[in-house]
């Protein structure tokens, strides 16, 4: 028996262990360079490409789960850097222990802390054992987890970006929703507020006013700026504001959300459990929109949900549709999945989309491999044990 320092050992009901793992720096290159207002207000310069950490697992018993993380103009030679250290824990472990085995690796890196890039980095291993555990039970993520609906609402962000002018936005909008896509975000908080207002005019005008839109300011507005938009906005509709201010400033979040009529949306930005309950506490969202990627993983998402559905916060989890459609499929209330197809390249499967929503397949674990062309834009690979 192999004793570890936590008195657990493993024994008899050890079927299996960890004896390969294989990480991938990936780049995957955009079409078109992205802008939202980040750029406009000088805080940072167009978006020209993703950077993913892949990893892959590998058992004695010749099972097998991918899992990624990725980060958007820095930070992935990081993660890359930081899973190489991190990852010979994993070898002998029983894949099943996914909670014990976070935390194993969060030890393995407690000096740079338990957030930001370093739980990115253990993000990808625990997703990669989630969709190995699903795949050897023979079911979709979301049945392993306990699905409360085989679809989920889906909204198209990537249309909407400031870097497009609004004769675009229109057409991407109107491609989006004859695609089966059930709602439209675009993004807002330019300098200047009345080019934000006429923007969201143009858009709900084509739309018409029943079909869902949100927009989203990416923290660049400050509290009586927030407040005044917030009030200008009322008149749309909106689904939800998302972002409208500093993703830490918890108190201004709430006291936005007390004095608005429409939902307030937060929490993409933040890299770990402890900072969306700061969100949690101060009743600062009325949607809450966690990346599993960025605060550790599926183990730590579902940590954030059982918060969350407690105070009957909705959910709308930000990108990687591939796998936060399962985490969104299990969620108790109804929740919103955001649809980008910027990683498609990636994977050789897509996800069906019709009558507004995204729907749950047949496939097990993620439901997702590794493209050629993910291999191509591979920029550097780190093996540890032996694939059986």
């Amino acid at each position: 028996m192999n004793s570890t320092p936590y008195g657990t050992h493993q024994g008899e009901a050890t079927l299996d262990r960890i004896s390969w793992l294989k990480l991938s720096s990936v780049v995957l290159p955009l079409a078109t360079p992205v802008s939202d207002a980040k750029v406009l207000t000088g805080r940072q310069t167009p978006m020209t490409e993703v950077a993913f950490l892949f990893v892959e697992v590998g058992t004695e018993q010749g099972y097998e789960g991918v899992g990624f993380s990725y980060s958007k103009r820095a930070g992935g030679p990081g993660q890359f850097a930081h899973a190489k250290e991190i990852a010979p824990v994993l070898i002998g472990e029983d894949p099943s222990d996914i909670a014990r085995i976070w935390t194993k690796l969060v030890w393995a890196g407690a000096s740079v802390g338990r957030s930001g890039l370093a739980t990115q980095a253990v993000a990808a291993f625990d997703i990669a054992l989630w969709d190995l555990k699903a795949k050897r039970a023979g079911l979709p993520l979301a049945k392993l987890l306990g699905a409360h609906r085989d679809s989920v609402r889906c909204y198209n962000t990537s249309g909407g970006f400031l870097h497009a002018p609004i004769e675009q936005v229109l057409e991407n909008a109107t491609a989006s929703l004859a695609g089966g896509i059930g709602g439209i975000k675009i993004k807002v908080g330019q300098p200047d507020g009345k080019a934000d207002l006429r923007r969201v005019t143009a858009v709900r005008e084509h739309l018409g006013d029943d079909v869902p839109l949100m927009v989203d300011a990416n923290q660049q507005w400050d509290r009586p700026t927030a407040q005044r938009m917030g009030r200008a906005l009322e008149e749309f509709g909106l689904v939800w504001i998302e972002e409208p201010l500093d993703a830490y400033d918890a108190q201004g979040h709430a006291s936005l959300a007390a004095s608005l009529d429409t939902p307030v949306a937060s929490g993409e930005m933040l890299a770990s459990v402890a900072e969306h309950q700061e969100l949690l506490r101060h009743h600062a969202v009325d949607v809450i929109q966690p990346d599993a990627p960025r605060i550790g993983g599926i183990t730590q998402f579902l940590r954030l949900a059982a918060l969350a559905e407690i105070q009957h916060v909705h959910l709308a989890p930000h990108f990687a549709m591939e796998i936060h459609l399962h985490l969104a499929a299990a969620y108790p209330h109804e929740p919103w999945v955001e649809h980008f197809d910027w990683l498609e390249p990636l994977f050789n499967e897509r996800l069906r989309i019709s009558d507004g929503r995204m729907h749950l397949s047949s496939r097990p674990g993620l439901g997702i491999t590794l493209s050629e062309q993910a291999r191509a834009w591979t920029q550097a690979v780190h093996e540890v044990g032996a694939r059986p």
